[in-house]
């Protein structure tokens, strides 16, 4: 994993999730409910939340497969996570939390029934080997679920694409001082594969029996859902 990328996660992590409500307007918030729903995550199913940040996926999780269920999230930035257990303390959620690369997961095959990335696929070095490696954790039949942004079109395109340019790296600058990460984010959203050019990259990796992907807002972003082949 980059260590540029993981010094930019490190020096964003205190005003990360205060930018991200503002610049998303809370969408982010139903995206996530969005990407838990179309998991097919049950009571008592085992997540591993890969990237999770300061995780808010992984507690949104935790909400559906509840007491009997169990969730973990990891992510390569230690500073990151580091937010993480006292937002689970505070809702009263239980989830383990463990710096771990996504390309390079410390558990054993077949540990999970579901495995999860949400914006965090496109940060790795090589999202080939992230697909493969999150598929070699869950068990035959689960599910590998992948939250990121897209490059919409219509007429959601233009007014995404100045906002995206110019009003988030004014903003996310200003609040956390560091204007090269919030031109870094977008930039790397829309050069990132979307819709069938992601579903492609899935195909590619040759794990999966079968996928979907699900537009978000226009096209904004895209929940991707990979069902594990046997091994």
């Amino acid at each position: 994993m980059s260590d540029k990328v993981r010094n930019m996660f490190a020096d964003i992590a205190d005003d990360y999730d205060r930018v991200n409500g503002i610049l998303s307007f809370g969408v982010h918030n139903a995206w996530r409910k969005k990407t838990v729903l179309e998991s097919g995550a049950k009571p008592s199913d085992k997540v591993l939340d890969c990237a999770t940040g300061t995780g808010d996926l992984a507690l949104e999780f935790k909400k559906t497969v509840g007491h009997e269920g169990h969730v973990v999230g990891t992510d390569f930035c230690k500073e990151m996570i580091e937010h993480a257990p006292d937002k689970a303390d505070k809702k009263e959620l239980v989830v383990e939390f463990e710096v771990a690369d996504a390309m390079d997961l410390p558990y054993e095959d077949n540990s999970f029934d579901i495995v999860s990335i949400a914006f965090g696929i496109r940060n790795v070095d090589d999202p080939l080997v992230c697909l493969k490696e999150m598929a070699r954790v869950v068990k035959p039949g689960g599910r590998v679920v992948i939250l990121e942004f897209g490059q919409p079109q219509g007429i959601v395109k233009y007014p995404y694409q100045f906002y995206s340019k110019h009003v988030m790296p004014t903003i996310g600058g200003w609040i956390s001082g560091n204007r090269e990460a919030y031109t870094y984010l977008p930039e790397t959203s829309a050069a990132f594969p979307a819709g069938d050019a992601f579903l492609e990259l899935m195909e590619e990796a040759g794990v999966y029996s079968e996928k979907r992907a699900i537009s978000l807002t226009g096209g904004i972003a895209f929940v991707y859902v990979g069902t594990v082949a046997d091994n």
